[in-house]
């Protein structure tokens, strides 16, 4: 479990675009990270 300003670890994932981002890519910006845990399941 993170911890409220703690440095994450490195991870890739698709945009909204379906490109992949890197996390790396992103050094020396702000990111804000959102998922829903529950988009993809039914109820």
């Amino acid at each position: 479990m993170l911890e409220e300003g703690s440095v994450a670890p490195k991870f890739s994932a698709l945009n909204q675009h379906g490109d992949t981002v890197d996390l790396d890519d992103l050094t020396g910006k702000w990111v804000a990270l959102w998922w829903y845990p529950k988009a993809s399941t039914p109820g």
